[in-house]
């Protein structure tokens, strides 16, 4: 992360040009425009470094950007210059819920109201506001907080925005109360685009897109630079399935705030929209200036994999970089979520590390059983690539025993052939086993595997009926099992693929498996002595591919070979 602490180092100078008050520097970063309210909050502690009120805001510029290191220096350093300003005990504390750290955070948040004898309204907002801040959120304590807060200063819209997030935390199902209390707060403050906006915000968790939206709109009416509003009707869009204007919302948040961080979001933004090319793109300018972040290593990880390495042949190593940075940085003590898992071994699998790839994602699944489908897939889809048919097979299954209706087309796809070669692979074993016997013991292995691959063939035709290629593979897995055309298993296959390829793809599209299911075919007719039929299916093939040699074998028979003369005389 960028740390922001060395701001003693500025120049005096700075001082002539700078005419900011602190109400307008808060402003900015409720804006979320972190990186100017910063270059402001530096001008002002040189002009006033004895007020801790200003450590405290600059410490919250920080935590709302998510660099709650720098955010507690600062909360340190208000207490080191001015140990009576009960503001920054409240920011510490919000810095240890963010460690998990609960009854440290309670003995600094008693401090704050102790200094302040519980008579400073400001205090008690930052506590209402501490307290659903981070995971550790306590909504009762947030709205007798906020409560606090109206009775000493009733005519303070926030106090009532404050409220309504503290008892929509409480009833997430039920947002009456909260909405009565947003509406206090705009009522107070008509102008307010931070009210409006907590508004249309309460409409969103309630998937009421239209009602959220149009009060996005109102809060960019009221206040055209605001920038919060633009990011949320982008993510407003995003999960409305209007992608496009995701983006585009993203692009105008930008124009208000073109910092590193605002880009960083964008990034984020552009992953959530699976545009795995453009983040990379976003990530590479912010490494070059720079700017650096655990969270951007991880999507930078996971764009990576998800972009794969066809239009860039190091991918896979970049983010397997960026993933080994995530760890590193993060540390131990991180609380990693089973993507980080997952991703890792994507990329260890990608990268050719089979073994630590499948180590990490069986990690990933005991963090969250949720992804062990995408998980199987993932390992089993590999393997069947790498030809490791067996253990393809076996991460197939797994994903079956989990749902069996989760497996896409390629999953049946590939575990269908990963059976149907494997099943040749034995097949050539017994046909070279000299023993009988042994042979006769052997042989139902292989064939119970091409039942199999039909099995899944046939799952994967459910899905897409009208596919050719999936009759192909069915028509492949029959003829082995009944090589002599004994019982009909394939002729049913091959005669459905012919029916689902249009006449104009015979000789484009699907040509191969066109020619392959007439000479099946052919030969089918042949061993059942019907000519009429075989030579309809031959006639086809020469239509196609004149030069094929099979139909060429079949209307034109090589003649016999005269055996070599011995130069011996015939016994009679």
């Amino acid at each position: 992360m960028k740390k922001h602490i060395l701001f003693l180092s500025i120049s005096l100078t700075t001082l002539g040009s700078f005419a900011q008050g602190l109400k307008d520097i808060i402003i900015k970063t409720e804006g979320e425009n972190f990186d100017a309210a910063a270059k402001d909050f530096r001008a002002l502690l040189l002009k006033e470094p004895g007020k801790g009120e200003n450590y405290f805001y600059f410490g919250e510029n920080f935590f709302k950007r998510g660099e709650i290191d720098s955010a507690e220096y600062f909360y340190s350093k208000g207490i080191e210059v001015n140990a009576t300003n009960p503001l920054n005990y409240v920011g510490l504390g919000k810095v240890f819920l963010t460690k998990a750290k609960a009854e440290d955070a309670k003995a600094q948040f008693y401090k704050a109201l102790t200094l302040s004898a519980s008579k400073n309204a400001e205090v008690f907002r930052r506590l209402s506001e501490a307290s659903l801040a981070t995971e550790i959120k306590n909504p009762d304590d947030a709205m007798n907080y906020a409560n606090s807060a109206i009775k000493l200063d009733p005519k303070n819209p926030e106090n009532y925005i404050l409220l309504g997030d503290a008892q929509l935390e409480k009833n997430p199902t039920d947002g009456s109360m909260a909405i009565k209390s947003y509406k206090t707060a705009t009522t107070l403050n008509p102008k307010s685009a931070k009210g409006i906006l907590s508004e249309g915000k309460l409409y969103k968790r309630a998937r009421n897109w239209q009602l959220a939206l149009d009060k996005y709109k109102e809060a960019e009416a009221v206040d055209p630079n605001f920038a919060p509003a633009y990011r949320e009707k982008a993510e407003l869009y995003f999960l409305s399935g209007k992608l496009t204007n995701s983006i585009e919302n993203w692009k105008k948040y930008l124009e208000l705030n073109n910092s590193d961080f605002a880009r960083y979001r964008f990034m984020s933004a552009l992953f959530s929209n699976k545009q795995y090319a453009d983040a990379i793109a976003e990530y590479e300018n912010l490494k070059k200036q720079n700017y650096n972040s655990i969270y951007m290593e991880r999507l930078a990880a996971y764009s990576y994999a998800e972009l794969g390495d066809k239009t860039d042949k190091e991918a896979y190593n970049k983010g397997m970089l960026a993933i080994n940075d995530f760890f590193a940085n993060a540390g131990a003590n991180f609380k990693y979520i089973a993507l980080d898992y997952k991703y890792k071994g994507i990329l260890l699998l990608r990268t050719g590390k089979d073994s630590l790839g499948i180590i990490e994602m069986e990690k990933g699944i005991a963090l969250d059983q949720n992804i062990a489908g995408d998980v199987y897939s993932e390992i089993a889809n590999t393997a069947y690539k790498q030809k490791k048919y067996e253990r393809a097979i076996s991460y197939f299954n797994k994903k079956i025993t989990i749902d069996q209706k989760s497996l896409n087309n390629n999953d049946w796809f590939s575990l269908g052939r990963a059976y149907y070669y494997l099943a040749g692979a034995k097949q050539t074993e017994v046909n070279n086993i000299k023993d009988a016997s042994l042979k006769a013991i052997k042989e139902p292995e292989y064939k119970q595997l091409y039942v199999k691959a039909d099995s899944a063939f046939s799952q994967l035709a459910k899905l897409n009926p009208t596919w050719p290629t999936v009759y192909i593979w069915r028509g492949r897995t029959n003829a082995s099992l009944d090589p002599m055309a004994e019982k009909d298993l394939a002729k049913t296959w091959y005669e459905r693929v012919l029916s689902n390829v249009k006449p104009e793809e015979k000789s484009t599209t699907y040509k191969k498996e066109t020619i392959e299911s007439y000479e099946y075919l052919g030969y089918y007719y042949v061993t059942k002595k019907d000519k009429t039929n075989a030579d309809l299916m031959f006639t086809a093939i020469k239509d196609i591919d004149p030069n094929n040699q099979k139909q060429k074998d079949y209307f034109n028979p090589p003649k016999p070979t005269a055996p070599k003369a011995t130069g011996k005389t015939p016994s009679k």
